[in-house]
Parts: C-alpha cells; sequence; structure tokens
C-alpha cells in the first residue's frame, strides 16, 4: 500500500466511483489481500477480467488504487493497490452543491446495503461454515444518551479500537486467520 493514511474524500466524482459496488469489492480485497491483476481480483469476485479491469480503471483514474509496476513480470502483466488505508467522507462536505449532496446521500445508502449484505451473506452460510465460528460473530446493540460531542467522542474510540486490531503485526502461531468484516454506526434515532 502506498500510505497508511486514511483518505477523506471530498469530491463527488470520486464518491460516486466508490458507491458503485463492485468498485467497493475491488478496493476492499486489494486492502485486505495486497496488490493484485484483473485476473486475480475476477477470479476472487466471480466477475469477468475485462469489467473487472474497466472497474480498476476508473478507480485509478479517481486515485482511489494506482498501479505497482515493481510487481510486474512482463510489460502486459498490471498489477493495482490501494492508494491508501481507508477511506472516510461526510455528506455535510458536500452540502454545498445539491448534485454532490445527492451523490453523497445515494453513497451513504449504498455503504450501508454493503454493510447490512454483509452480515446477511454470514446468516446464509451453511452449517458448516457456522459451525467454524462458534463464538466469533457478535451483535450488539445500545441506546445511549449522548451529545454531539460525546458521539464524536464515542467514534473516536471505537475507530481507535477497529484501527488497532486491522494494523496489528499478525502473530505468527501457524493459526489461520480469516477475513472478517466488521463495522458500526451510532446515529441519533428514537425506538
Amino acid at each position: 500500500m502506498a500510505t497508511e493514511e486514511i483518505r477523506k474524500v471530498t469530491d463527488s466524482r470520486v464518491l460516486a466511483a466508490l458507491a458503485h459496488p463492485l468498485r467497493r469489492r475491488l478496493i476492499d480485497a486489494l486492502k485486505l489481500d495486497g496488490p493484485a491483476t484483473a485476473s486475480m481480483l475476477a477470479g476472487r469476485t466471480g466477475q469477468a477480467v475485462a469489467n473487472v479491469s474497466h472497474h480498476l480503471r476508473v478507480l485509478g483514474t479517481c486515485d482511489l488504487i494506482e498501479e505497482a509496476p515493481e510487481l510486474a513480470r512482463d510489460r502486459r502483466e498490471r498489477w493495482w493497490r490501494p492508494v491508501s488505508a481507508g477511506l472516510r467522507w461526510s455528506t455535510r462536505d458536500f452540502d454545498e452543491d445539491p448534485a454532490a449532496a445527492a451523490v453523497a446521500a445515494a453513497a451513504e445508502s449504498l455503504n450501508l446495503d454493503y454493510h447490512m449484505n454483509a452480515v446477511r451473506t454470514w446468516y446464509a452460510a451453511s452449517e458448516e461454515e457456522r459451525k467454524a465460528w462458534p463464538e466469533g460473530p457478535f451483535a450488539t446493540d445500545k441506546w445511549l444518551r449522548l451529545t454531539p460531542g460525546e458521539l464524536t467522542e464515542l467514534s473516536a474510540e471505537i475507530i481507535a479500537v477497529l484501527d488497532r486490531w486491522a494494523t496489528r503485526e499478525l502473530p505468527q502461531d501457524g493459526r489461520r486467520r480469516e477475513p472478517v468484516y466488521v463495522f458500526a454506526h451510532g446515529v441519533p434515532a428514537r425506538p
């Protein structure tokens, strides 16, 4: 990965590119498994190589991923890697332009769909897959009474915990570690 920085997205065109479900999967695959070619990513996602290549070029145009030419074995082979360790955006950053605000709202909705689909896929997994994780998957929710500032503080604490686990050096203990998708939302709401 070129940098461990978290990129703040403020361009609605970049957000629109990121909001596409396959592009999101491609970025996540590159973050999780490291640099890859279009052929490798096509195999992981079940998509045609030409389709994956197209979406990689779109992500590259938006500087969400970049080529990793040092990994290529010949001039035809193109490897890709993420430009940053993660992405964040706030819908507030797009309030001044109605078209950009619409893109940001759609991206938020698609992002939530992505989160929910990951959980739904787990619950639809085979009994054999689920038995391999007898105590691992979890769900929790809490009603809290917070000020806007306290919600910001809670957000920072949760993100710090997830960042610590995401960036830790993996123990060399011979145990296999599978990808686990963790997300959290904290939103003002009423029961």
